[in-house]
């Protein structure tokens, strides 16, 4: 039956696209295509191994195929995914399935536009409502549903949706629905330069009979200690605004959200008088605060922002956690790296609470020479107050100076550099108690020369000192661009100083720990709108972030292929 809808789906897409064509020279069909393979190699060293791909499957694959078509007023689209042996839903697990993955139809009647099928939106910053998706750690949460837009005026806007949120190839049962008004308003007078930009927002969450059973069954058999009201319904609401004045941009954004009971894994759970777990449901309302100032003139550029979380946990499901059910999306609040070595400590979003602070500034006296500082601090809430939840008051999550140096040579050269300063909780972002806070020194430095129009050579090294987790790194990595088809590249990340605690280093004969390779070659073909990449990969165990939501991904042996085609 499954397979028959599929088919269905796509063929009843097909005739409408090939009878819009035949209709109206004026329509329009496009797509992508993103597909990638993998083959695995254990590797007993790095700690690839002891997951079904390693050990017998040896192959997994992600693809999805998107096609929109647009004609008569209409935009329609359908979009296949497939996993075989994936392990992107679960690092140590296997997933397989396949079938239609999102399909949606929109039209616009005058000033209301209909939207039906599965949808991608949000509220604001998206605190209390974001429908989004992040491929590269299988999050979709797209709204399968209804959505309705109607312009008031040319610059008011009021929305409204309901539906429930995918959950790979169905959905969870809780009905989730909302709406926002959006605005924008700005000085008649001549020569003014402010604008306001305000909105306000509600998202509803109600749970279904089963789930609700289930909520109130957990919770009866807890200790009396640990008893909890139980609540179908939870409501979120959000104030936002931004005000521009000339060259200065301010975004604030308040979000409050009502009691319910959600699992929270760092409460204490009372077995008996004196016995305790850690894990349980917990019964409380929640708050977002977050602003952004920015501010660009004449070579200079600051942003700064800052973020208090108390346990705004609102997902589609109870009991969910990690990266599932997540109705809404905080904000992160650190710099997204792309250095190997600078990238591989990152902090996920806390939602049961945070005090954030980012500050970001730029400085380019001339168009040879660009000065970069991105400083970021991360804490535990000062007075948390909650007896049942493993203390986290003022405990520092994540603190970050980054420093980078942009200088150009005529058209032939650039050269960026700079040093990163963290210090990373292990045990709170990678659940591993005891571990640690991680302490790095990483200075880098990217040298890019350009033979000509078409070929080009860029080369990095990096050096990360620390004393915890693994130990020290070293990184190196050559890259050669024939434009427009061709790049090759090589890296090397080399275990230069292995921390003699770490359990997962092996040893060698005389009881030493290793200093392992990880070495990397890639070679990219460029055609038009397609992309190839074929890659022999050795890579170490690390967090994987993504829009400020992260995971830890085991160690990786093997070789990966990719296609990414646009038409």
């Amino acid at each position: 039956m499954k397979n028959a809808k599929i088919t269905l789906w796509s063929l009843l897409f097909l005739v409408v696209c090939q009878f819009g064509y035949a209709q109206n020279e004026g329509s329009r069909l496009s797509g992508s295509l993103e597909a990638n393979g993998n083959f695995f190699q254990e590797d007993t060293l790095i700690g690839a191994t002891n997951t079904p791909q390693y050990d017998h499957q040896l192959y997994g694959a992600d693809a999805w195929l998107q096609l929109n078509y647009s004609n008569w007023g209409f935009d329609v689209g359908v979009r296949f995914d497939l996993f075989n042996n994936s392990n992107l839903l679960n690092p140590q697990g296997s997933y397989t399935a396949q079938g239609i993955g999102r399909w949606y139809i929109k039209k616009d009647i005058h000033k209301l536009g209909i939207s039906v099928g599965h949808l991608y939106d949000q509220i604001g910053s998206g605190i209390i409502f974001r429908a989004y998706e992040q491929r590269p750690l299988l999050i979709d949460n797209a709204l399968y549903g209804l959505r309705l837009t109607y312009d008031l005026t040319e610059d008011w806007q009021l929305k409204a949706f309901t539906g429930k949120q995918k959950r790979q190839f169905t959905t969870y049962p809780s009905i989730i629905k909302g709406g926002s008004i959006d605005g924008f308003v700005t000085s008649k007078k001549e020569g003014s330069k402010w604008s306001l930009a305000p909105g306000v927002g509600i998202v509803n969450r109600t749970l279904d009979d089963e789930t609700m059973n289930t909520v109130v069954g957990t919770i009866n058999s807890y200790h009396i200690n640990d008893s909890i009201p139980a609540k179908y319904n939870v409501y979120a609401f959000s104030l936002y605004n931004t005000l521009t004045v000339g060259k200065l941009s301010w975004y604030i954004e308040g979000a409050f959200k009502t009691q319910e009971q959600y699992f929270d894994p760092d409460a204490i759970k009372t077995i008996d008088d004196t016995t305790f777990s850690q894990g349980k449901l917990v019964f409380d309302n929640g708050s977002v605060f977050y602003t952004s100032l920015s501010y660009a003139n004449k070579g200079f550029g600051a942003t700064i922002e800052a973020k208090r979380t108390e346990r705004f946990k609102l997902r589609a499901d109870p009991f969910v956690t990690l990266n599932q059910g997540m109705v809404g999306f905080i904000p992160p609040m650190s710099r997204v790296n792309t250095y190997r070595l600078t990238a591989r400590y990152q902090p996920a979003t806390q939602e049961l609470g945070e005090w954030a602070f980012q500050g970001d500034f730029t400085y380019s006296p001339s168009r040879k020479l660009r000065f970069n500082v991105n400083l970021s601090h991360i804490r535990g809430l000062d007075n948390p107050a909650y007896e049942y939840t493993l203390p986290r008051d003022t405990a520092l999550f994540y603190n970050e100076i980054y420093t980078e140096v942009t200088y150009k040579i005529k058209r032939k050269w650039q050269i960026i550099g700079g040093v990163q300063f963290q210090q990373y909780n292990q045990d709170l972002y990678e659940v591993k108690p005891g571990k640690p806070t991680v302490e790095t020194v990483t200075p880098y430095i990217d040298v890019l020369y350009k033979f000509d129009r078409k070929k080009s050579l860029r080369v990095e090294a990096q050096y990360m000192n620390t004393k915890q987790d693994f130990g020290s790194w070293l990184f190196g990595l050559a890259e050669f661009t024939i434009a427009p088809h061709w790049t090759f590249t090589v890296s090397d990340m080399y275990n230069i100083n292995p921390n003699p605690k770490k359990d997962e280093i092996p040893t060698d004969a005389n009881g030493k720990k290793r200093k392992l390779h990880y070495p990397r070659f890639d070679i990219f073909y460029a055609f038009k709108g397609n992309r190839f990449s074929l890659s022999y990969v050795k890579q170490v165990e690390g967090i994987v972030c993504t829009g400020g939501i992260c995971r830890l991904e085991p160690a990786f042996s093997g070789v990966k292929l990719t296609v990414n085609s646009t038409f």
